[in-house]
């Protein structure tokens, strides 16, 4: 499914080269799943291929349940301490589990560059360390949303 087009907001929104410096740049996310009585919100570390947040995930964690149960999602990565430098990109989408589960790191061609980046981003290692707990979840994006109060006149 195409991405949608961000319709509000377009004076303030980032540009596509933008959004991937800020999410290839960010550290933490919030990950909102439906849950059984109701939505289920965490924080989490991730990656951006620019294409797809790819987010690792325990796969005994009720975001790991709520997913399969319901694979929509929305997630938010935002920065800025005072209220003119806000700045943030809310992604809609879809979760789909990746590769083994729970990962233990067999070799997966679709695997490599989501595990080099993250091993580079969280550990400044070329290597992906695998625990036997965790699995990825990618997410593809429906509609992405931005906003950088940066570039509003106050």
């Amino acid at each position: 499914m195409p991405t949608q087009e961000q319709r509000r907001g377009r004076a303030i929104a980032m540009t596509s080269a933008e959004v991937d410096a800020f999410l290839s740049g960010e550290r933490t996310c919030r990950v909102a799943t439906l849950s059984h009585d109701g939505p289920h919100v965490a924080a989490l570390w991730f990656v951006w291929d620019g294409t797809s947040l790819w987010l690792n995930s325990i796969v005994r964690s009720q975001r790991w349940t709520d997913v399969i149960r319901d694979p929509r999602v929305a997630i938010v990565v935002d920065a800025g301490e005072q209220f003119q430098e806000l700045r943030g990109v809310e992604i809609k989408g879809t979760a789909e589990p990746a590769g083994d589960i729970p990962r233990t790191g067999t070799p997966d061609p679709d695997l490599a560059e989501p595990e080099l980046l993250f091993a580079r981003k969280y550990s400044g290692r070329n290597e992906m360390i695998h625990d036997g707990r965790h699995g990825w979840l990618r997410i593809t994006p429906t509609k992405i949303t931005s906003w950088d109060f940066r570039k509003h006149q106050f």
